[in-house]
């Protein structure tokens, strides 16, 4: 047990996380496919952070759904931390909110989610791949929830 909370300690330590310095920006892409409102889209993403904490970032990000009906755009806000355990892949969790714009009359709604997930670390770039669950704030059908994988690349400076 005190193995366990000394690993929980080590992650809040203010070692050098390099990319996720204090005081550094960087802009992630993002690109994945999703399904809904019965079409199939192609989504792209790009999110600018800003690390207000070594390891912590807060953001702004936008996502917009192609290539299906409605049309679908959304503004998300989250907040990153990524545990300096080693100098080339980073452990990460976070959470967001998330605002979605829906087209032709339907109903614009909001979700909460978390994330968690490594980033491998090369330079001032690096790439991550996790997983994403999401919550409806409003009934959507059957679905108060959806789970998703997450790939992005990310440059800093």
């Amino acid at each position: 047990m005190r193995r366990f909370f000394v690993l929980c300690a080590a992650g809040f330590l203010p070692l050098n996380a390099g990319v996720f310095d204090d005081g550094t920006k960087n802009v992630a892409l993002t690109v994945g496919s999703g399904s809904g409102y019965n079409s199939n889209y192609t989504i792209v993403g790009i999110t600018a952070n800003y690390f207000a904490l070594n390891g912590l970032s807060v953001g702004l990000g936008y996502r917009g759904w192609f290539g299906g009906s409605p049309t679908i755009n959304e503004v998300d806000l989250p907040v990153t931390y990524y545990v300096p355990l080693k100098k080339n892949l980073r452990p990460y969790a976070g959470g967001f909110y998330r605002h979605s714009f829906i087209s032709d009359g339907f109903d614009d709604y909001d979700t909460y989610g978390a994330r968690a997930g490594i980033s491998y670390v090369k330079g001032s770039g690096y790439v991550s791949i996790g997983w994403a669950q999401e919550w409806y704030s409003r009934d959507n059908g059957d679905k108060s929830s959806r789970g998703y994988p997450e790939i992005s690349a990310g440059a800093s400076f």
